[in-house]
């Protein structure tokens, strides 16, 4: 049996349903994503694990018990959960030390207990030298960690993740990332992690989930989400994007020649979809078009494409050559996808 689970779960806000019918299964000692724009459900779907939102409809079931449902919800601090937000959430009265070990005493462990819990929290987040100053002493990235450890000192089964990184610079938001991987494989707990960063997804998740609207897009591991996008929003979603019209009339667009897809050459308008990073620079190509712009962007070269009345986007590495602006150039695309309807 998977360690968590939702069934059927349905959040409505009056008129609006903010998570629509969602199932899915996400096993121990899985990082899985929940990536969407903002408005999307994810944040809702977290707070409905976390016991801060009751169901509309379905079950919520956490290694074998049921949590929620329309008529149970166990209360937040009764789920040991860690639990992990945007902000801080750090207590600036109070030493790092004690920070931490707060919840433990709320609890009422043993005094023996809550020392080595404490410890050996602030020694895996790298903050044990820093165990008696004050919060305010450290970094963004500091007191992040000290949310961190706090919510590793329960020992959690599962950690809530909500746009932890969001509020730190670029710098550190990678180190964190990495940080929080080390962590979750060295103690084991499953990681439910809610974001609109894309990088983030990809870089921690074992799977992502993908929602639009309350609506579950596509669920799979960030390798398949990215090469095999499930519809239109999940390719614009994730990763830099180009869409294109093209017309149907004698699979022609614009002067340039395209092959339709068998199964899609009864449409009239369709999106041909690319990747900036997955087209080539070449003499004769599917299309063809004149630079308008070309952008130095340290290890790659963005360049912005006329075809018509359109804009197409192509990164290429800066030590491969390439047209000037102004120039004609042809373009080969080497992963193209196509959807129906115009963009």
């Amino acid at each position: 049996m998977s360690h968590v689970q939702l069934i059927n779960v349905t959040k409505r806000f009056g008129a609006v349903t903010a998570v629509n019918d969602l199932n899915l299964k996400i096993e121990k000692g899985e990082c899985f994503s929940m990536l969407g724009p903002s408005g999307c459900g994810k944040t809702t779907t977290l707070r409905m694990v976390a016991g801060f939102e009751d169901l509309s409809e379905g079950e919520i079931h956490v290694g074998g018990r049921l949590l929620s449902s329309r008529t149970k919800n166990w209360p937040p601090e009764k789920r040991d959960f860690g639990m992990v937000f945007q902000a801080f959430a750090v207590w600036p009265h109070l030493s790092v030390f004690e920070n931490v070990a707060f919840p433990l005493r709320v609890r009422g462990l043993p005094v023996a207990e809550i020392e080595k819990r404490t410890r050996d929290a602030l020694t895996s987040t790298n903050l044990f030298y820093s165990a008696e100053e004050s919060p305010e002493k450290l970094s963004g990235g500091g007191k992040q960690r000290v949310a961190l450890a706090r919510a590793l000192a329960i020992n959690p089964d599962v950690m809530l993740l909500d746009e932890p990184l969001s509020s730190l610079d670029p710098h550190l938001r990678e180190e964190m990332r990495f940080e929080i991987r080390d962590l979750q494989r060295k103690y084991g707990f499953s990681i439910i992690y809610v974001t609109h960063d894309q990088a983030e997804a990809m870089a921690l998740s074992d799977r992502i989930l993908v929602m639009k609207l309350g609506v579950v897009q596509q669920i799979d591991t960030p390798l398949n989400v990215y090469n095999h996008p499930i519809n239109r929003f999940v390719f614009s979603f994730i990763g830099l994007s180009n869409f294109l019209t093209v017309t149907r009339a004698d699979f022609q667009f614009q002067g340039n020649a395209l092959s339709l897809p068998e199964d899609m050459r009864e449409c009239e308008t369709l999106s041909l979809a690319s990747r900036p990073s997955e087209i080539d620079f070449c003499d004769e190509g599917e299309l063809r078009g004149v630079v308008a712009r070309k952008s130095f962007l340290g290890e790659v070269v963005d360049y912005q494409i006329k075809i018509g009345e359109q804009e197409l986007r192509v990164q290429k590495n800066r030590r491969a050559p390439g047209p000037d602006v102004g120039e004609n150039c042809g373009l080969h695309l080497l992963r193209p996808f196509w959807y129906e309807g115009e963009n």
